[in-house]
């Protein structure tokens, strides 16, 4: 009998171990996630790609590039937790080096807004902006990677559209079918990662590429939770399986030379019992080139407590600012209801909208280079976010972005990832 397999025991038992622990953990974080969402936030989350497209390219997607990935459910875990030189990646390639990110000029930080209808139909940005009275840095809008069943291309135009407003486009790439639900086993994430779409992800990091203006990609966004096919609590994917696809997709933008894509890894808001998993779903430094976080103050829209920005954010800030230090921090997406606060309506709105800008963002939240308010109420007439529910919203809003703090429109001929 070999020497070594006392060795073999120990890493046995000591794998069972934290197998066992991570399991666990699996099912504390599911349990504390789902008491969090309710299906009312579910299907709202679920609207939030439901923005025209232009009409479908059919593209198919096929394993074109070879991959492995583990067959334990506790290893990618594991690997997930460390991202170091020595952690197994989707592929052979070795990690990449990371980009530095460049800030808005002069000490500013990047504001911008999901606006419904831009960047097709311009006349709603330009209406959005008649009320900020300032033009946005980002342009944020979504694509799914199919529609109607059928894979969606880059579409330059709407990145020409967006830059040559002066604003930067973020776009939300998401791997599922929209409209077809949460629970879709074709777009499960153990499937990106063992090259199920790599086809389709060459083709579309390739027509980035070819664009070749600097991009915001938030792939994948709000990874933990439940109401998306890629939310580790969802569609029979498992925690370790978020960062193997994700370096598997990054992989593969950087193989065909998309070097002008600037990547916004994006989890949504925790709270005291979920904030330990956020390292298990981090792809690490080398993979991401901002990190974000979503939050909202649902508070009268949902019968919940009037939370303010600091409430609502201060937590999972702190946590990113431990995880990833050098990293800038984006608010992906935000906005608060219309009432249940102490002074009410129309007030509790415009005061929260006026600490946020003036007080929070400057003072409390220095690692926060970019805000992107969520000016749309998701298809649900119970949500007030946008900005226009009434003047003292819209004026506290302008008054606000109003300040140098938050970079305008000036960003048509950026050469440097943002």
């Amino acid at each position: 009998m070999s020497t070594k397999w006392p060795y073999k025991v120990i890493v046995a038992f000591v794998m069972l171990g934290l197998f066992a622990a991570a399991f666990l953990a699996y099912e504390a974080y599911g349990t504390d996630r789902a008491a969090a969402a309710p299906p009312s936030q579910a299907n709202a989350k679920q609207n939030r790609l439901s923005t025209p497209t232009p009409t479908p390219t059919a593209t198919t997607s096929s394993a074109s590039v070879s991959t492995s990935s583990p067959t334990s459910t506790f290893f990618p875990l594991i690997i997930a937790t460390s991202p170091s030189a020595s952690t197994p990646m989707a592929t052979s390639t070795p990690p990449p080096t990371a980009t530095p990110v460049a800030a808005a000029s002069g000490g500013s930080i990047y504001w911008g807004a999901w606006v419904p209808g831009a960047p097709w139909d311009m006349t709603k940005q330009a209406q959005f902006e008649s009320m900020t009275q300032k033009g946005a840095s980002i342009m944020h809008w979504g694509q799914p990677w199919q529609n109607g069943g059928v894979f969606q291309p880059f579409y330059p135009g709407n990145f020409d559209t967006a830059r040559n407003h002066g604003s930067i486009p973020m776009i939300d790439w998401g791997s599922w079918n929209l409209g077809s639900g949460v629970n879709q086993p074709n777009f499960q994430l153990a499937d990106i990662t063992a090259g199920t779409h790599d086809s389709y992800i060459a083709g579309w990091a390739t027509a980035a590429k070819n664009w070749g203006k600097p991009l915001l990609l938030r792939f994948d966004w709000e990874m933990n939770s439940n109401w998306f096919p890629w939310g580790v609590l969802a569609n029979g994917n498992q925690i370790g399986d978020y960062v193997l696809a994700w370096r598997h997709v990054h992989d593969i933008f950087t193989a065909v030379g998309a070097t002008n894509v600037s990547w916004v890894w994006c989890p949504n808001i925790v709270n005291s019992s979920t904030l330990s998993y956020l390292s298990a779903l981090y792809p690490g430094d080398a993979y991401v080139d901002w990190i974000a976080m979503d939050g909202y103050n649902w508070a009268g829209d949902r019968s919940e407590p009037w939370l303010s920005f600091s409430q609502v954010f201060q937590l999972t800030y702190n946590a990113l600012v431990s995880l990833a230090p050098t990293k800038p921090i984006m608010i992906g997406e935000t906005a608060t209801s219309d009432d249940g606060g102490p002074s009410g309506y129309p007030y509790d709105k415009a005061n929260w909208i006026g600490d946020a800008l003036k007080t929070q963002l400057p003072v409390n939240f220095p690692k926060v280079k970019a805000l992107v308010w969520f000016n749309w109420n998701d298809n649900n007439s119970a949500l007030d976010w946008p900005i226009q529910t009434s003047d003292q919203a819209m004026d506290a809003f302008a008054q606000g972005i109003g300040s140098s703090y938050y970079a305008a429109n000036n960003f048509a001929n950026l050469s440097t990832l943002p």
